[in-house]
């Protein structure tokens, strides 16, 4: 089963909490949409942020706003712009913080952005086989990553890049079958070499790509709780990377953390179909309607099955994955996306203090056996 990763000190509960590309979740406001480009979302998603998390501006730089240091039960908000997405936080007990939230986020995209040349990923990828030298950080994500690559059966592999990169949802392209089915030559995790003491990678294929996109977010939001945890004086706090939404602490009045759960059959919209009321951990949604064109006909989404190198063929919309670690929820999602409600559904059931909740295509849902007791769900 998928090992979680613990969140230090950030006082988790008996009740965990809880994605990924593109915004999947809301915290008691409407949905922020699916974000992909730098300029289009700096344009386009500040008037609808400010109305769905009471947060201001759209950039690289942290944009805050402090909370009145007579009432600390108000908490100080921040944005930032990284991984594609559109960054919040809102955090009770220390305004610094947000400053510190941002640089970290900078900090990791520089390190994982796979269309960036200097980043410790893209070098990794030009590398041709040989060992990489990279940060600490890349080398401890992609050790985490080849885990629970051994635990998917094949649903989820971090060299799904060879793939990947033949494709561009944002300009509608789809590559010929013949390149997908050479590059699925190039997909196999085992060909994946990570030296933490040394802090090398290396790829045992030249032609391999590695691509963390299903597990970065997750990763990131965990070691943001752990910033917050031993460099500040946080209280409490809402990380909400995209899609996914980490739980830092306990709020003032000791009320759960609630959310709604977005509607992927209204792409684009607000309208969500219920609110789960955690205690912490994380959220971390995967969904159809993130990243998406048509062509001749059909449509394509971004959520490739690295069996195949097509968009992942199954009854699901979205699935809404809560955990106290958001690493885990964050690759699991992923994997149960792929697996579809009824697999996925058994498979969210092996994993300690874990649930799903899946919308399917048609219109209807289904959950894993924990969800209700986890969430407190309202429809």
């Amino acid at each position: 089963m998928f090992k979680p990763l613990r969140l230090v000190n950030s006082k988790p509960t008996d009740r965990p909490g809880n994605k990924t590309a593109g915004t999947r979740a809301r915290l008691n406001a409407p949905t922020v949409p699916a974000l992909t480009r730098r300029q289009a979302v700096c344009a386009a998603a500040s008037t609808a942020a400010l109305v769905a998390a009471g947060l201001a501006g759209c950039s690289k730089n942290t944009n805050q706003t402090s909370a009145s240091q007579e009432d600390s039960s108000k908490p100080a908000t921040g944005s930032t712009f990284a991984f594609d997405t559109y960054c919040t936080f809102t955090v009770w007990g220390d305004d610094t913080a947000l400053s510190q939230l941002s640089a970290a986020c900078a900090h990791y995209d520089e390190l994982f952005d796979l269309y960036s040349p200097s980043s410790d990923v893209a070098r990794i990828n030009a590398a041709q086989g040989a060992a990489t030298a990279v940060d600490p950080d890349t080398a401890q994500l992609i050790a985490l990553a080849l885990e629970y690559c051994a635990q998917a059966d094949g649903l989820f592999d971090i060299t799904i890049g060879a793939v990947s990169t033949l494709w561009d949802f944002e300009k509608g392209v789809r590559p010929n079958d013949a390149a997908i089915a050479d590059a699925l030559q190039h997909v196999d995790w085992h060909g994946v070499e990570v030296d933490e003491e040394s802090s090398t990678v290396r790829l045992t294929d030249p032609q391999a790509k590695l691509d963390l996109g299903g597990i970065a977010k997750g990763y990131i939001a965990d070691r943001l709780c752990e910033l917050l945890a031993s460099k500040t004086k946080a209280t409490a706090a809402v990380i909400s990377l995209g899609g996914n939404i980490a739980f830092f602490g306990t709020k003032p009045d000791a009320s759960t953390w609630n959310t709604g759960i977005r509607d992927p059959n209204d792409p684009g919209g607000s309208t969500v179909v219920g609110t789960a009321h955690v205690s912490g951990g994380s959220l971390v949604t995967s969904g159809l309607y993130e990243r998406t064109f048509e062509l001749d006909g059909t449509t394509y989404w971004h959520i490739l099955d690295p069996r195949t190198g097509m968009p992942v063929q199954t009854d699901t919309a979205s699935v809404t994955v809560a955990c106290p670690s958001s690493t885990t929820a964050d690759a699991l999602s992923t994997t149960l996306f792929v697996a579809g409600s009824k697999n996925g559904g058994a498979l969210a059931d092996t994993h300690q203090d874990t649930a799903a909740y899946f919308i399917k295509l048609d219109g209807s849902h289904a959950e894993s056996s924990r969800w209700q007791e986890l969430t407190s769900f309202e429809s």
